[in-house]
Parts: structure tokens; sequence; C-alpha cells
């Protein structure tokens, strides 16, 4: 980038942009978005105001900046990603500040209201999450050749899913764990049901619910990562995906087991 579009960093201010891009970063990458495309959006925020060096490294779960200024030497900082909560409404926003910063340049503090303005964003209610699993469920089984009566069950245990969820997360249970648990507790209500003839396959009922929990967007995002060279991360995401997929079929299979 040409000299007269970087705007000179003063003793402060280097530390103040690599913190911000880095909170941009970070929230992307927890909202959904793959490892380029955090890196890409991290160094092109720096370099827009100057940076002469730009080092970027992440994985899904850290995000490593240095670069260097002309009147602060290197300056590195870090990121720890902790959870993620893949909100694609608010990776639109994040995308849109990145690219406005990019082209505009505005004063660095204003940057910290963006993104707090972003980060007060409201993603899907739970509300909406709650029907959503019901009838992602219920698609999902008749998708797979199940009846009526065996997608009202899937739609049920569904919302009942949901509800076993939202209080894991508030309990902090580690989400391989808290698969398992959700997936043994839909195997258990999917017999049940069958039981008080409310549908024929346990099994019908079974794959909608299973649908649910696997994460299709994390195996999504493992592609892309190994595709555009992020091999570490690729793998990681890959691995993981695959970890939780297995935790889903062991909670189903115990689930169906107890009765």
């Amino acid at each position: 980038m040409d000299d007269e579009y970087c705007v000179k960093l003063s003793d402060d201010t280097g530390k103040l942009l690599l913190s911000y891009a880095l909170d941009i970063g970070a929230e992307m990458l927890v909202n959904g978005a793959e490892i380029s495309r955090v890196e890409d959006s991290i160094s092109r925020i720096c370099k827009a105001y100057g940076a002469k060096e730009i080092n970027v490294f992440s994985i899904p779960y850290v995000i490593l900046v240095t670069i260097y200024c002309e009147n602060e030497g290197y300056i590195t900082q870090s990121r720890r990603i902790e959870s993620f909560k893949y909100d694609l409404y608010k990776l639109e926003y994040l995308n849109s500040l990145s690219r406005n910063i990019c082209r505009i340049k505005p004063d660095i503090k204003s940057i910290k209201d963006d993104i707090k303005s972003i980060n007060k964003l409201n993603g899907a209610s739970f509300v909406r999450t709650f029907i959503g699993y019901g009838m992602i469920s219920a698609a999902f089984t008749i998708f797979f050749g199940g009846s009526t009566a065996e997608a009202v069950s899937a739609c049920i245990i569904g919302f009942m899913m949901h509800a076993y969820e939202t209080v894991l997360k508030k309990l902090k249970m580690n989400k391989f764990l808290s698969s398992c648990v959700c997936a043994g507790a839909a195997g258990i209500l999917a017999v049940l049901f069958v039981k008080f003839n409310i549908g024929e396959s346990a099994e019908n009922i079974s794959i909608g619910n299973i649908m649910v929990l696997i994460p299709g967007l994390m195996i999504t995002n493992s592609f892309r990562d190994l595709f555009s060279g992020n091999i570490i991360s690729g793998f990681v995401r890959f691995t993981e995906s695959v970890l939780l997929s297995i935790a889903v079929a062991l909670g189903m299979s115990i689930g169906k087991l107890i009765l």
C-alpha cells in the first residue's frame, strides 16, 4: 500500500490498532469464519493504518499477531478463543466493518464503539432456535422416510433437546459430554415414543434429532481451511468434528440401550 494512503501510527495507537484488529478477528472466528478470512482481515486492517510488517498465525483456539510500527517497533498480542457460537448474522456485520475500516480508515479509537455495537446485536433468540430444533428434526425425519407421526415425535424431542442443551451450556459442561448427553436423552425419548405407539421406528425418529447435533459448519470450515493451505487448523477442526459426531452416536446408542 502506498505511503500516501497510510496513517502514521503514534506511540500509543499501534497497540490500540492491534488490539482492535484482534478483537475483530477473534469475534469473526467465534462466529464461524474460516481461518484464512480471519488472518486476511487482521492483516488488511493493520496494513491500512501503516503497519510495515504483519505476521498473523491463527488456529481455531488462538490468534497470534506481530506487527512492526516505525514509532513503536515490534508489537505482539494474542487472543485465546474459549468457545464458539456460530452466529452468521454477526459475522456479516464483522466482515462489513473490516472492509469499511480498510476503505475509510476512521479514527482508531472509534473502532472500539463499532465493535461494541456489533457485540450488542442479538442473534437468534431462544424462541427461534427452540422452534428451529423442532422443525429441522421433523424435516430430516420425513426426508429420510419417516411417517408424519414420527416427524411429530422428532419435533417434540427436538424442542426438548434444545432445552437440555441450554441448561448444559449454563452449567458450562464440556461440549463433547453435552452432545453425548443430549443425544442420549433423544435416544431414550425416541424409544419411549415408539412404546407409546407414536411412530413405528425409533431409528426414523432419531435420525432427525441426530442431524441437529452434527457439527456441519465445523466440518465445512475444516475442509475450507485445508483447501486454503491451513493444514493445522483444518486438521484440528476436522478432528474435533469427528469426535463430536462420535459423541453424538455414542450418546444415542447408550440412550437406546437403556430402554
